[in-house]
């Protein structure tokens, strides 16, 4: 990795850094969360977290606005305009959840509902848990929170701020709710007035990332016959979908393996995971279904477009059907957004990097290969220089039990966020309080 380029701070800069950084409140941050956490927002109906946000910002001292996409769902953009002159840098991360937080979330998402997969809020010492407290609401409260902070320090800004939350940010599409997910709020933002010329994106991981995957749905259906549980094995009437299934997940599991080491390249590893398996009907065993589908996620390197990854899976079907002549299946790639790239030595990359090198005391190296995706992807792609910044994730020593794995992302240890805190500050003071031919612009 090339190094950081060095543009240090004036002595004025320095001291509105600090004058900022101390206005920053971890305890009205714990609230926030708390608060805002208590607020279900699902994706694609979002509209009582973003409008109470939307009001927390306008109280904060931004131009504030609730942007409705729907009756139930909608984005928030705020405004704090400098003097003139300058860039105009956003602030940005979602604001819905993964999961809906009732019964329909099990036991796909564990065997029981812990704090952290629950749509309320508890807050036990620094610790704050409830669906999304970490990822979204973590990232929310404490972007507010740094608007805040800056305008309580009075800091003289060139340029303008924006802070934008949207709706949509999660890897999902509910088709009930308007089809919402893969992006759609950040592109309705974007869409509607949101100009920013440079981004930041707050999500999990102590990196800088300059770039993103996108990620493509794919579905196998695994073809038989209807059969019924009362006749014997072998009658050519009669051909099982299921155990055949099982052939195509472990040559699919080894490929997934062998495509990630094949398409890395920059800082991403596409990953890719197999989803599910859906078959039949659980109140009808006593008839094995004629088709049995495998679900899963690829994830796309943003030098890889999602028509090459359709390829490169058509030739492992290809050499599958080869390999295993009796297996009768099919497939489709039904859903995709690519991924974006922000060149390595623009302006907010090498600020976030100067950031975190300032909290971290140290140079800035390869961070670990990226597999996740999120709305900075989309950021990019439509023009807008993003850089990815972070905390450590997941917290760890929780003082209450947690689902195992992903879980709810709802385990926040306040105390990680406030670094980062400081890390996006130094960015916002670098950007905002310079013209824009200093930046290149």
């Amino acid at each position: 990795m090339e190094p950081t380029v060095r543009i240090p701070f004036s002595a004025q800069q320095q001291a509105w850094y600090e004058a900022a950084c101390a206005r920053l409140d971890a305890g009205r941050l714990k609230q926030l969360l708390f608060d805002l956490t208590n607020i279900h927002s699902p994706t694609g109906a979002t509209r009582a977290a973003s409008e109470f946000v939307a009001a927390r910002l306008g109280a904060a001292g931004l131009r504030s606005a609730y942007k409705p996409m729907s009756e139930r769902t909608g984005n928030v953009l705020a405004e704090r305009r400098g003097s003139g002159g300058g860039a105009t840098l956003l602030l940005y991360a979602p604001i819905d959840t993964h999961l809906e937080g009732d019964e329909s979330d099990f036991p796909w998402a564990g065997p029981e509902q812990y704090a952290d997969l629950r749509p309320e809020a508890k807050m036990v010492g620094d610790w704050v848990y409830g669906l999304g407290s970490s990822n979204p609401k973590a990232m929310v409260s404490t972007l507010v929170e740094i608007a805040t902070a800056l305008i309580e320090a009075d800091v003289p800004i060139v340029g303008d701020l924006n802070v934008g939350f949207a709706d949509g940010g999660m890897p999902v599409n509910i088709a009930a709710r308007d089809n919402a997910g893969m992006s759609n709020g950040v592109f309705h933002l974007l869409n509607r007035g949101m100009a920013p010329d440079f981004a930041i994106i707050m999500k999990p991981w102590n990196w800088v990332y300059h770039e993103e995957p996108g990620m493509g749905w794919f579905r196998i259906d695994v073809k038989g016959t209807l059969g019924y549980a009362g006749v014997p094995r072998g009658l050519p009437a009669f051909r099982s979908s299921v155990v055949p299934a099982v052939t195509v997940i472990q040559k699919l599991e080894a490929w997934l393996i062998d495509y990630a080491e094949r398409n890395t390249s920059g800082v991403v590893k596409p990953y890719g995971w197999i989803a599910g398996v859906r078959g039949g009907w659980p109140e009808r065993p006593a008839f094995p279904s004629a088709t049995t589908q495998i679900f899963l996620d690829v994830r796309i390197n943003p030098r890889t477009t999602p028509a090459e990854v359709k390829s490169q899976f058509a030739a492992f079907i290809a050499d599958l059907r080869a390999a295993h002549p009796d297996l009768d299946l099919d497939w489709e790639m039904y859903g995709s957004t690519p991924g974006g790239t922000t060149d390595a030595s623009n302006w907010i990359i090498q600020s976030a990097r100067r950031g975190w090198e300032t909290i971290e005391n140290a140079p800035y190296r390869d961070p670990d290969l990226l597999g996740g995706q999120t709305d900075g992807a989309a950021l990019r792609r439509l023009g807008v220089p993003t850089a990815r910044i972070g905390w450590p994730w997941p917290a760890t020593g929780s003082p209450e039990p947690i689902a195992e794995g992903l879980g709810g992302m709802g385990a926040t240890y306040v105390p990680d966020l406030m670094p980062c805190a400081r890390k996006i500050m130094y960015a916002v003071i670098d950007t905002l309080t310079r013209s824009r031919g200093e930046m290149g612009l």
